[in-house]
């Protein structure tokens, strides 16, 4: 940094000064490493003086002071070193979150809070000893604090919106603070209760603009660092599971507001979507409503079995816009991890949302020409995601099948072929015929195979999962002598595989799941099993 521009902002010749801060935020504006100042010690020297004319009542600049600090806080070179818990409180307090000391808060103008808690956002996102000190100040009881005050209708939008913001990272970044905010702050039951104003200021016309839209995300975003805690299907204590009642009932009137931006509105579905799967299996009924005769030709209207299962449509419709879009696979348990937890979630819950699912999942099958992982219908998405690298998301695809099957095994193999779903199989220890937990479930039957199924039925290949063309007899016109030269040259081939470690035969075990063998003509035990249970079955 020039020499003449350095001693105008370290200078006491305040004409000087405010000009230099300009010129220093317009140079440095998309700036984000600052090496030539941490290189020279100008960097320290400047942040320290920043601080320093902050501190002074006198001092006219205070925006382009905190502008200045907010740019030099990219750089974390000397940040930890730096930074002062006085200088943290010193923010704290142009924020309007941070005490006196005797129990009055500092009176500042709007863009003065609003650019303090831009730098207060920087400095907890990229200091690790900011995030300790903010554990024992004032930051997360001050926001709180302000956050109740949300309904006088005096807090402006950027400064609700960056408080969302500060408190969004405070509880992403650190466990201690967010069980702070959620037990002794109780800010589960202010966020819903915020989360439920900003809905009110638009329920005449329940129709977002894109501000409110960023507003509630980030209210969101802090109410799923809230609840992540919670497991699947833990059972909440009483007072907490209330909690949760309420804001499963507010998050489903949230799936009826709209906005003319439809980028908005996937991303305003997306964080609801990330939280419900921090909300308890208990809480999913809230997502459904009576279906009242007088809203029937309303958008938001999806009738079935008497309810309106509106919020399970988007949910279905938000998972095939989310097969549209990750083509890469790195991007798949990302986007693909959170709906498939909140479907597999939503038809745990009740039958009625099963059933629902199901319909628009693994309707009747009609054409089953090609294989099941082949198409561009959710079955289609879900069956190829049975073979994925990407074990969690197999796993997901594969719980929220099997469970829409009713945990039947041959209704599985019917829909997905017995070759994709016996990863699910062997970890459930369901091969060799055994069952999943169908006890559960109804009794009565929801497949109602079509015409077009019942046709080709006979030529389905169950491992494949599909048709397949009748093939000649590769045995046909071989001698017996021939026949078993062939099996015992299988078998060589065979056990040459398994000694070189390429495959590993296995055999089902009592538990039903596979068990290595150590030669390969231990499966001619299975054989005689094998031909009871298809007598048994035919």
């Amino acid at each position: 940094m020039e020499a003449a521009s350095l001693n105008r902002l370290l200078g006491e010749d305040r004409a000087q000064l405010g000009a230099g801060l300009v010129q220093f935020n317009k140079q440095h504006q998309q700036i984000f490493n600052f090496s030539h100042l941490t290189t020279s010690g100008q960097w320290v020297l400047l942040w320290n003086r920043f601080f320093e004319l902050l501190t002074d009542p006198e001092m006219g600049h205070r925006v382009d002071c905190l502008v200045a600090i907010k740019l030099l806080s990219r750089d974390k070179t000397y940040l930890n070193d730096t930074v002062r818990e006085d200088q943290l409180d010193c923010l704290l307090g142009l924020a309007g979150i941070g005490e006196l000391g005797d129990g009055r808060f500092l009176a500042v103008g709007e863009e003065v809070q609003v650019e303090a808690l831009k730098c207060l956002s920087n400095l907890i996102f990229q200091s690790s000893k900011c995030q300790e000190l903010c554990l024992k100040n004032a930051s997360t009881a001050g926001i709180m604090r302000r956050i109740k005050t949300y309904k006088d209708g005096n807090v402006c939008y950027d400064i609700r919106y960056f408080d969302m913001k500060l408190l969004f990272l405070l509880t992403a970044i650190n466990c201690d603070i967010r069980a702070k905010v959620r037990e002794e702050q109780h800010g589960l039951v202010y966020l819903v209760e915020t989360l439920d104003l900003f809905m009110g200021q638009a329920a005449e016309e329940k129709e977002f603009s894109d501000k409110d839209v960023e507003l509630i995300n980030e209210v969101l975003k802090v109410l799923f660092n809230l609840t992540v805690r919670t497991p699947l299907d833990a059972i909440p204590e009483e007072e907490e599971a209330n909690q949760f009642h309420r804001l499963a009932i507010v998050v489903h009137d949230l799936f009826f507001y709209r906005t003319l931006n439809r980028d908005k509105i996937i991303s305003l579905q997306s964080n609801i979507v990330n939280l419900l799967t921090s909300v308890p299996v208990s809480c999913y009924g809230e997502l459904l409503t009576p279906l009242n005769p007088d809203d029937r030709d309303s958008k938001t209207v999806v009738p079935f079995e008497g309810k309106n299962v509106f919020v399970l449509h988007v949910l279905v419709e938000f998972l095939r816009r989310v097969f549209q879009k990750s083509e890469k696979k790195s991007d798949q348990y990302e986007l693909l991890s959170p709906i498939l937890t909140v479907l597999i979630k939503a038809i745990r819950a009740s039958a009625l949302h099963r059933r629902y699912i199901r319909s628009e999942i693994l309707p009747p099958l009609k054409d089953v020409k090609d294989r099941p992982e082949v198409g561009t219908e959710l079955r289609n998405y879900l069956c190829s995601l049975l073979t994925s690298p990407i074990t969690q998301i197999a796993d997901l695809s594969a719980e929220l099948l099997f469970v829409l099957c009713k945990e039947n095994v041959a209704r599985m193999i019917k829909y997905t072929g017995y070759g994709n779903a016996a990863g699910l199989f062997a970890n459930r220890g369901l091969l060799g015929g055994r069952q999943g937990n169908t006890e559960q479930y109804s009794s009565d039957s929801e497949d109602s195979d079509t015409e077009e199924y019942k046709q080709i039925q006979h030529a389905i290949n169950p491992v494949l999962g599909c048709y397949e063309p009748p093939k000649p007899n590769p045995l046909e016109g071989m001698s017996e002598e021939q026949k078993e030269y062939e099996a015992m040259q299988l078998v060589a081939l065979m056990d040459k595989l398994q000694r070189q470690g390429i495959v590993q035969a296995c055999k089902i075990g009592e538990d039903g799941r596979p068990q290595p063998v150590e030669h390969i003509m231990e499966l001619q035990d299975e054989i005689p099993e094998q031909q009871r249970d298809h007598k048994r079955k035919t």
